[in-house]
């Protein structure tokens, strides 16, 4: 029976969570700023800050986009991300004008790391990894908190206070200003967006799709407008182990994300594949948050190239990957649509050419999609032709 991929990752999670440093029950050090909403008995979640055993500037702990630029390895990462101790109290989401509530909004709106103070119940213990969110380390029940006051990051502050602007206007305005998208989520996530009568906290997880989710609606919006690109189109980049293949063809919007992940417990080779034609999607994806996630990231890159497309997103996750968040398909397949392009007359030779820096060979990734069979069916291409060509077999 096939395995689901929320099933699957919890498999490949649980022998990889990792160690942290230890922590005692008082703590001093700073936040990144960051902070943490679950999920769990909604609506009174567990809220509260992540804290960094350092006294510095720490910001980059908790701003995904500049791992990749920056070279970190997923060691680099997971050695940063693990320090990070969660402090955490119970928090009515409708709650956004008491104390706890109010701190946390405070934190997430800062312009830099806060030096912090914090003693929990019980020692800290544990880490959480997830494909939603970032790791980070261990975590306790607050008994208190303290943090410096800091000046607030002004785009940020604007939206704040404006009571009256809608949060996805909100998050249109603050990215179009060139405000990083996890400074975004986190201030949807405490409630620090939207029309004041409308804020709630919002788990972590859930706000990273929302932002995901409404960036990228408004990207489609203009890039449906644009004219065509007149070839098929390949970007590509690898980071991270992953390596990811963004197919561009010359079609109005429809849109595929496929990934397998291959040999991260032993020789298994699982692929998961979800699907939107021109109108979009209504149901959730059955792939989770990294479709939104990718789906944002390329609407952004198609946009600022002024081109419309079809895209089709093969992404490998190979031996050694440890799943770290949507981030990881976002960052990288920006990276990708920053890639120079190569061009193909048809989609069987850009395939054959993505298939040579491919693990798994392509007719298991075509077998698995709906938009590639569609494409060679609407092209009259049969798949044996294909195959053929992808082998250096003459077609007869």
């Amino acid at each position: 029976m096939a395995i689901g991929k929320g099933a699957y990752l919890r498999a490949i999670t649980t022998s990889r969570m990792g160690s942290s440093r230890e922590i005692d029950r008082n703590m001093e050090g700073s936040t990144p700023p960051s902070v943490f909403i679950g999920s769990w008995n909604y609506p009174k979640v567990f809220a509260g800050p992540l804290i960094a055993p350092v006294k510095e500037e720490c910001g980059i702990m908790d701003t995904p986009e500049s791992w990749i630029p920056a070279g970190w390895s997923q060691e680099d990462i997971l050695s940063c991300r693990l320090d990070l101790v969660r402090g955490k109290r119970i928090q009515d989401v409708s709650r956004t004008d008491d104390s706890n509530a109010i701190r946390l909004q405070e934190i997430a709106l800062s312009a830099g790391s806060l030096e912090s103070e914090a003693s929990f119940a019980e020692k800290p213990v544990g880490t959480s990894f997830s494909e939603e969110h970032t790791p980070f380390g261990p975590s306790a029940h607050l008994l208190d908190f303290k943090a410096e006051s800091g000046r607030f990051e002004p785009h940020l502050e604007r939206c704040y206070y404006d009571s009256d602007l809608p949060a996805t206007d909100a998050i249109i305005d603050l990215h179009r200003d060139g405000i990083p998208f996890s400074s975004i989520q986190k201030a949807l996530s405490v409630g620090a967006l939207g029309c004041s009568r409308r804020r709630r906290l919002v788990p972590t997880r859930w706000s990273i799709t929302a932002c995901d989710t409404m960036l990228a609606d408004r990207f489609l919006s203009r890039v449906r407008q644009n004219s065509l690109v007149d070839t098929v189109r390949v970007h590509e980049f690898a980071s991270l182990n992953n390596h990811y293949a963004v197919i561009l063809l010359p079609t109005p919007w429809q849109y595929e994300w496929m990934e397998a992940f291959l040999h991260i417990r032993g020789d298994e080779e699982v692929l998961f594949a979800d699907h939107e034609e021109f109108r979009g999607k209504r149901e959730y994806s059955r792939v989770g948050g990294c479709y939104y996630s990718c789906k944002m990231a390329l609407l952004e890159g198609l946009e600022r190239q002024g081109v419309q497309a079809g895209a089709i997103v093969l992404r490998e996750a190979r031996r050694g990957y440890i799943p770290m968040g949507v981030f990881n398909v976002r960052e990288n397949v920006r990276q990708a649509m920053l890639q120079p392009y190569r061009e193909f007359e048809d989609l069987s030779s850009a395939l054959v050419d993505v298939s040579a820096r491919m693990l798994l060979p392509m007719e298991r990734f075509i077998n698995e999609s709906t938009l590639l069979k569609s494409q060679f069916r609407a092209r009259q291409t049969t798949l044996d032709s294909f195959f053929r060509q992808e082998k250096g077999v003459p077609d007869t």
